[in-house]
């Protein structure tokens, strides 16, 4: 059996820099028509300067391929109308990460005072630039995102006009607040379609399936896959795939992030070919993130066989999700 994807879409991707992102790019590339990059490198980036060298550096990671990287800055409360209109179609979306919540988010927002924030947000809203967010406080770990629901309300409400994309979501309140504010939309990742803390933690501990936001419960779990399944108009595939080092993940001090870039196309097929169909998976992994954020990718085909592979041990010193284990679906070819 054989299904094509036109034009697949990774609408959150780590590709970190330097060596990594060379060993790293190429593996989404391949097989993705374009991903939203998110930004929080050492030091972030924040700056027109900062973007288009970094988009630079991925395009020539990435020069083999067909492939569009889609570039977002790292949130600051200082930018204004005509500094983030300068940008024109370099710019796709804005990061918002609470200050030291996950990697590299330093020097994220502490408070979320409205005040504070509204003059970025309404300059936003006037240039239709979506605002993607981690959204977790910090209070116990299985609560934070839940927790964290409060406050995406709240900007909802306050900037009605703003696109505010509740980035991947691990949780039933989570996914409820999509029906409550028209402008609230979300990324969901393939480890949250498949896993809960039990997979984590349950037995032996696993680091490589450790991530923020961390797994959660069965129920939690359920509620992503009854609305990624039914290709809800409002999520769209995110991998939040995030490439450490090996000895970054196997350490007392671990690092969170689960790689799942060689992976992703291969086993959403074999998700959705199991319970739900080929064109939800298509909505799913590239037409809904065309309508919500108002993009063309470029053209690609990726034809997917339902045929037997094992997983790479490792690329460079990356882990993947499955290392070395048999999944069900394949890459059989690019057009």
């Amino acid at each position: 059996m054989e299904i094509v994807l036109n034009s697949p879409l990774d609408m959150h991707l780590h590709l970190r820099d330097q060596e990594m992102l060379n060993i790293v790019a190429p593996l989404t590339s391949h097989s993705f028509a374009g991903a939203l990059i998110m930004p929080n490198l050492i030091p972030p980036v924040t700056t027109k300067d900062d973007l288009i060298s970094y988009k630079e550096r991925i395009l020539q990671a990435t020069k083999n391929d067909t492939f569009k990287p889609y570039m977002t800055l790292f949130f600051r409360d200082s930018y204004d109308y005509d500094f983030l209109k300068s940008f024109g179609d370099e710019l796709t979306a804005i990061k918002l990460y609470p200050a030291g919540i996950t990697t590299n988010s330093e020097g994220g927002v502490s408070g979320f005072d409205i005040k504070k924030l509204a003059p970025t947000l309404e300059a936003m809203s006037e240039l239709n630039l979506p605002l993607c967010i981690h959204g977790e406080t910090n209070g116990f770990v299985m609560d934070r995102e839940a927790q964290f629901v409060p406050i995406y309300e709240k900007l909802a409400t306050a900037f009605p006009k703003l696109k505010i994309i509740m980035e991947h979501i691990t949780t039933k309140e989570s996914v409820e607040a999509l029906e409550k504010h028209e402008n609230l939309y979300a990324t969901i990742t393939l480890h949250h379609l498949l896993i809960t803390l039990d997979d984590v933690a349950g037995g032996m501990l696993k680091p490589h399936l450790f991530c923020k936001p961390i797994a959660k419960r069965p129920h939690d779990r359920d509620a992503l896959q009854n609305v990624a399944l039914k290709a809800h108009p409002k999520v769209m595939f995110g991998s939040d795939s995030a490439p450490h080092p090996q000895h970054a993940k196997e350490s007392c001090g671990c690092a969170a992030g689960v790689f799942t870039a060689p992976i992703a196309l291969a086993k959403l097929a074999e998700i959705f070919m199991v319970k739900s169909n080929e064109n939800n998976l298509q909505k799913f992994i590239s037409d809904n993130a065309r309508v919500i954020y108002g993009i063309t990718p470029p053209d690609k085909k990726v034809i997917l066989e339902d045929n037997e592979m094992t997983v790479e041990q490792k690329y460079g010193d990356v882990v993947p999700m499955y290392a070395g284990e048999k999944i069900h679906w394949r890459i059989k070819g690019i057009k």
